[in-house]
């Protein structure tokens, strides 16, 4: 005989966890909108963004509305654009290159063109000189650049000591030094930044608290274990798709 009683539990226990996943999709998808805000990626921005994670490395990081940001050595300003719409109206970033970058960056004019990132300040200074007051930044953004203060060439003058210096200066205390790069063979230290463009994780993080930065946290957000150490950065088996370690320090 069919047991009705069972029957109705059975159902309304489906229902309630029926319930409960769509509450939960609406609570990702409210909290992907968030994120997003009203953000409209560009095709290549998109792609990267599979990648790249930034909405989700940028809430590691911790980044407020209202927070001013240094994007430094940006390149074509992926990351600022998603920095600006974080720290919204009240907000402020300042997009930096040098001389040297601005030779092979790609797609700014078209990302910062008809004032379309109002909160976005465009500066081309080496490090040394950058125009911005002191401890006014709330967080300092290297992504994938932190190894060039290592790299060698004639055009290049980027060294360690007047990158962290001006660091030190233009971050509130208490402020975040973000950190993204390329995962170098562990134990290799900066032996493969000249060929390879990657840094061993270790050395980067004994070398910048060596710089007085405390260290605070890291997060596995961009790692991949298909990654090959041997390859630079630039192959096209690895481009895009490399490991990458994600530290978060602070000016004490």
């Amino acid at each position: 005989m069919f047991n009705l009683k069972v029957s109705y539990s059975w159902a309304h226990d489906r229902i309630v966890a029926t319930r409960r996943v769509m509450v939960c999709i609406v609570l990702l998808l409210s909290g992907i909108a968030a994120h997003a805000g009203e953000l409209v990626r560009s095709e290549a921005d998109a792609n990267r963004d599979a990648t790249s994670k930034p909405f989700a490395v940028l809430e590691f990081f911790g980044v407020q509305p209202g927070w001013t940001v240094l994007d430094l050595l940006a390149g074509g300003g992926y990351y600022s654009e998603v920095l600006s719409n974080a720290v919204g109206e009240q907000g402020k970033v300042y997009l930096h290159n040098n001389a040297a970058y601005m030779g092979f960056v790609e797609g700014l004019d078209e990302r910062v063109a008809d004032n379309r990132l109002p909160n976005v300040q465009t500066i081309v200074a080496e490090v040394e000189d950058v125009p911005i007051p002191d401890a006014s930044v709330d967080m300092a953004l290297l992504v994938l650049t932190y190894h060039d203060v290592y790299f060698t060439s004639e055009n290049w003058t980027v060294t360690a000591d007047p990158l962290f210096n001006t660091l030190k200066r233009v971050l509130k205390p208490g402020g975040v030094l973000a950190i993204i790069d390329h995962h170098g063979t562990p134990g290799s230290g900066k032996a493969q930044v000249q060929e390879l463009h990657r840094i061993d994780a270790e050395f980067a993080k004994q070398d910048i608290e060596s710089h007085g930065f405390k260290f605070v946290a890291a997060s596995d957000l961009l790692e991949n274990a298909d990654d090959d150490f041997s390859k630079s950065v630039f192959d096209p088996a690895v481009r895009r798709k490399t490991s990458r370690f994600v530290y978060k320090f602070i000016k004490p």
